[in-house]
């Protein structure tokens, strides 16, 4: 029987010189490398975007309302103008019917109506737009009432349901969509490799993805409504936006997937959680936000979905179609760049087809 000398045994794998490296290199290849970087990047955006965008709201240029006699008006207007730091951005109106439908219309956001004969005025606010700009308000005004030896009584006029805490049942609302849409697009993608493979799988994955958005809108749109009675509104409008919501960052996920592969998982994510949801005026409405949030925040979807919800809920279904065709544009986009990735990408294989053979 042959023995076999320390010598000439094969060295276990461990027992080799830069085996552990070897190791290492097997289990973290470059693109899970990068891969990585890239959520630990996320991570970091994560963070400097809420903190960024929520640790210090400041009222900024509120649009608000001024309804006095000419001569009073523009003493008040130049009053509110000079405030530091410009919370607001006053104007005079003819009359507090104006300025009621203005705020319902969500032209602007409040408004003081001046009693010239007496000594206490009203200030009508929409809490359903978010309570905490309503509160605000409330303060800036009554502080400035207070110095002029005046008092203020607050009239909602559109207030926020009793079980809408701070008016973000919206938001949360469009949150679960937004979230929906995108978990649902990248599985569609991932289960069979990060690119659709062809034209017709990826008009599949669009088609399973506008069914999942009409299911998802509709349970959304129940359970806000009948169910936790949390946002006034019909379950029908409701329901539309919501499939709207779902598919419209379903499809940009697609398309993000089928330019960029498994990255593109990453940048929907980027665009959805990462910059849209604190710009989204949903923790605190638009115009406490930061410049950068509230530029960018009504042209995302989450922005645009919050908005849209809180029109049907509280504002009588006014100042939809801005939000409506954000939305309709994301989803648009979405189904071009998903169909022409795909057909960019069966193109090459055939042109390569030839290629191969050759």
């Amino acid at each position: 029987m042959t023995q076999t000398t320390g010598a000439d045994a094969p060295r276990s794998p461990r027992g080799s010189r830069g085996s552990f490296l070897g190791e290492v290199r097997d289990a973290v290849t470059p693109r899970a490398t990068l891969l990585v970087l890239g959520v630990i990047a996320l991570q970091l955006l994560f963070i400097a975007s809420y903190v960024g965008a929520l640790h210090d709201p400041k009222p900024k240029d509120v649009p608000f309302a001024v309804v006095a006699p000419p001569a009073a008006a523009g003493q008040t207007v130049a009053r509110l103008e000079r405030l530091p730091g410009s919370p607001l951005d006053p104007r005079a109106v003819a009359d507090e019917a104006t300025a009621r439908k203005q705020i319902m219309d969500r032209d602007i956001d409040g408004a003081l109506v001046v009693d010239p004969a007496g000594r206490t005025d009203r200030l009508l606010v929409a809490s359903g737009g978010g309570t905490v700009l309503a509160t605000t308000l409330e303060r800036l005004v009554g502080t400035l009432e207070q110095a002029e030896r005046r008092t203020v009584r607050t009239v909602d006029v559109a207030p926020a349901s009793a079980r809408d805490f701070d008016g973000l049942s919206s938001f949360y609302l469009v949150v679960g969509w937004c979230v929906g849409g995108y978990l649902c697009a990248s599985i569609l993608a991932i289960s069979t490799g990060a690119r659709p493979a062809n034209p017709r799988r990826a008009a599949i994955r669009l088609i399973a993805m506008a069914l999942v958005s009409v299911i998802g809108g509709l349970g959304g749109a129940v359970i806000i409504g009948p169910v936790l009675d949390a946002l006034p509104g019909g379950v029908a409008a409701l329901w539309g936006l919501g499939a709207l919501t779902t598919f419209a960052v379903g499809a940009a996920t697609l398309a993000l997937q089928g330019v960029f592969g498994i990255v593109g998982i990453g940048l929907a994510i980027l665009l959805v959680v990462i910059a849209g949801n604190p710009s989204a005026g949903g923790a605190f409405p638009l115009p406490l936000l930061p410049p950068f949030w509230k530029a960018i925040g009504p042209a995302l979807p989450p922005g645009a979905g919050t908005w849209a919800a809180r029109s049907i809920a509280y504002f009588d279904g006014h100042a939809l179609t801005g939000a409506l065709l954000v939305l309709s544009a994301w989803a648009l986009a979405g189904i071009v760049v998903t169909m022409a990735a795909a057909a960019l990408r069966r193109r090459r294989q055939e042109a390569e087809l030839p290629a191969q053979a050759g």
